[in-house]
């Protein structure tokens, strides 16, 4: 069995169409995508709503997770850096995890073998 890892990528909303394709492009084939908010650098920031001023503490991101065996981790980072990098606050983090173990439920397969594409 081929080592799992799990890779989070958290970003701008508006990147996560060019993040897809450079991900596909290097041979990574699922993911999931989730909305979510949170706050780092940023630190939110102020609006005015009928006149009052309100402070945005949560920021609306993307969260992409995959789980990879085939895709050397380099690539990953390589690809979602080249793609979300803008060089201001908010660009994102990319958390890298060891999987332990998957499986597919359908099939009972584990492993690799549970995140390949079925041939």
């Amino acid at each position: 069995m081929r080592k799992l890892t799990k890779i989070d990528i958290v970003t701008r909303p508006n990147k996560l169409e060019e993040l897809k394709e450079a991900l596909n492009e290097i041979g990574v084939q699922g993911m999931t995508v989730s909305q979510v908010y949170g706050c780092g650098l940023q630190k939110g920031h102020k609006e005015v709503y009928r006149g009052r001023e309100y402070s945005i503490n949560l920021v609306p991101k993307v969260k992409i997770e995959t789980v990879i065996c085939e895709v050397p981790v380099k690539d990953v980072l390589e690809a979602a850096q080249r793609v979300l990098k803008t060089g201001e606050p908010g660009d994102g983090k990319i958390f890298i995890y060891d999987v332990e173990n998957a499986v597919r439920i359908r099939t009972g397969e584990e492993g690799d073998k549970a995140i390949m594409d079925e041939k």
